[in-house]
């Protein structure tokens, strides 16, 4: 048997980027929206975050835009005094919770947990069975489109023989400590291992960290949620991309400017997938001296590690801690409104969270889909320093299409997850217009630059 619900929207899944566009609709909509994910709770992948990770990003800039996430605090103390807060996996979750209530007690949303899509607006509860089917009539919104992989529910990439390997949650449920720890990623997973590992005293020669790739990544210094330092950064990047002949030169630039930072300045980056980072992170990180860069791992087995382009010998009793799953997604950049699915990206250059609550906005305010296309087209996630340009160049697209409507520069001047947004007490500050005159004056080669850049793919 089939249950019927009556709904407008079905919503297929609760993380962030489900989250925020359910928010942004019902605040703007008279609608009815039925809300699924597989798991047992909102919040996505945070449900199955290792425990030591932390927002790499400042928390005003996450979450929906009905609700700021934290308080707005800045940081008192410790070696990040002076940033805005960002939080730990359980705030973060506690937060959807919170956020999840809002809307159920509204009595515009309903949430299914538990339960996975099946296409055809059908949807199953993986506990009991049951089957459930939404009105014809009502839109379908995949939010599940870039959904990330996370080592927890992600079988390691390589083959295993007689060897221990873990995922990176399983670190802090260590009973002994190994002679070696193997940390095998390039990313922010990889590094934030790296820095608990450091943090809990380990010896950084007792850490072999396999890094396939280099990475760039954001100065977390310069993407605050304060203007004058964000719109500093932006017209940074504007001006380096009008100097640059390349895309590593352009990074180089950036670099030399502080609004991108590597670990290892003697080697170029190759990957680009820009999250932030804190110099004192990278301070920690660059004591571990022992990194292997011969490609990709194939096989792991007792006191060895086989990879692409060669091998190399660990500890026989070394503990490989699974870092690699793929926490960004590629698959092609397509409109958000279709007949068949309205299918959740990044609007601007970045900050999902906010391109989410965008479109959801936009949903509830526009009537013909090609004009919601038009007013609000999808952008990219960058991976290499060609695709960051192009991430930047259907971004600056993208958020001149928004800027020409009133209303809705009225509502995301409104919201933290803005980090464009100036509130209305700084609108006469003159570091902020420096900056945005900075940023007007090298805009055009600035956006032409990247544009070739993006181009040469």
């Amino acid at each position: 048997m089939v249950r019927a619900i009556r709904a407008d929207y079905l919503v297929v899944g609760a993380g962030a980027a489900g989250m925020a566009f359910a928010d942004a609709l019902i605040d703007h909509a008279d609608v009815k929206v039925v809300l699924v994910d597989r798991r047992h709770a909102a919040g996505g992948h945070w449900l199955d975050a290792y425990p030591f990770v932390r927002l790499h990003q400042a928390s005003a800039f996450y979450g929906v835009a009905s609700t700021v996430l934290g308080g707005g605090l800045v940081q008192e103390t410790g070696p990040e005094k002076g940033l805005h807060e960002r939080a730990t996996a359980a705030e973060v979750s506690a937060y959807y919770e919170h956020a999840l209530k809002r809307m159920t007690i509204s009595g515009r949303v309903e949430f299914y947990p538990g339960c996975d899509y099946t296409g055809d607006r059908r949807f199953v509860s993986l506990i009991s069975g049951i089957q459930y089917e939404v009105s014809p009539s009502c839109r379908v919104v995949d939010a599940s489109y870039l959904s990330p992989d996370i080592p927890a529910r992600t079988e390691a990439p390589f083959g295993v023989v007689d060897a221990r390997v873990i995922p990176v949650n399983d670190l802090a449920r260590l009973t002994h400590a190994p002679s070696q720890f193997v940390i095998v990623g390039s990313g922010k997973t990889a590094t934030d291992a790296c820095i608990w590992l450091l943090g809990n005293g380990v010896d950084p020669d007792s850490i072999c960290w396999v890094r396939p790739r280099d990475p760039w990544m954001l100065n977390r210094a310069v993407v605050q949620p304060d203007p004058a330092v964000f719109f500093g950064m932006v017209a940074d990047t504007v001006t380096a991309a009008a100097q640059a002949a390349s895309p590593d030169d352009l990074f180089l630039r950036l670099e030399a400017a502080g609004v991108v930072l590597r670990i290892d300045e003697s080697v170029p980056p190759t990957m680009a997938k820009t999250p932030t980072i804190a110099q004192w992170e990278v301070d920690l990180l660059r004591q571990i001296e022992n990194v292997v860069r011969l490609g990709h791992v194939r096989l792991v087995e007792s006191g060895r590690i086989a990879l692409t382009d060669g091998e190399v010998k660990v500890a026989r009793d070394a503990l490989v801690v699974h870092c690699a799953a793929s926490g960004l997604k590629y698959p092609p950049v397509a409109p958000v409104w279709s007949s068949e699915v309205i299918t959740l990206q990044p609007v601007r250059a970045g900050f999902p969270c906010f391109g989410a609550a965008m479109i959801g906005y936009v949903e509830a305010t526009r009537h013909d889909d090609q004009e919601k296309n038009r007013v609000c087209p999808a952008s990219s996630l960058p991976d290499t320093p060609t695709s960051f340009a192009r991430m930047h160049v259907l971004g600056n697209r993208a958020d001149q299409a928004l800027s020409a409507h009133p209303d809705i520069r009225e509502w995301a001047n409104q919201t933290t997850l803005n980090p464009a947004r100036i509130p209305p007490e700084r609108l006469a500050d003159p570091e902020i217009a420096a900056a945005l005159e900075r940023y007007r004056n090298n805009a055009v080669a600035g956006f032409g630059r990247l544009a070739e850049f993006a181009a040469s793919t």
